[in-house]
């Protein structure tokens, strides 16, 4: 896979070239715990808004937990395969990221969600 070429950082008046969008300086800080919301506002970042959401949604346009049914929807959520819980290069990494309608979306988080109250339960 080809190198994203530079450009600048995305924080108003810095030079910096990067790839990422954001320069080891101005790039979010990552959330300091495992059930922290502070990531949350990286969804409103325009990394996330005009290029990785509108990209994966280009790249993959239908629904992939419906497509395993045969049942072909219009996506409507881009996910992240694997929960980033504040981890930047998780967050942006596009191979991290799928297609859903927001059904199967909803579904998948709630199942997410009661793991882990399940989890922190037994500690």
């Amino acid at each position: 896979m080809a190198l994203k070429p530079l450009r600048p950082c995305r924080h108003p008046g810095c030079p910096a070239l990067t790839r990422e969008g954001y320069c080891p300086q101005h790039k979010p800080s990552k959330a300091p715990r495992r059930g922290s919301a502070e990531y949350h506002g990286w969804y409103s970042l325009p990394v996330w808004t005009k290029d990785l959401r509108p990209a994966q949604l280009l790249r993959e346009p239908f629904c992939r937990e419906c497509a395993k049914r045969g049942v072909r929807t219009r996506a409507t959520v881009v996910d992240h395969v694997t929960p980033h819980c504040g981890d930047w290069a998780l967050f942006i990494d596009p191979a991290n990221h799928q297609s859903l309608c927001k059904s199967c979306h909803d579904r998948k988080t709630a199942k997410e969600q009661a793991e882990e109250r399940r989890k922190n339960r037994r500690i």
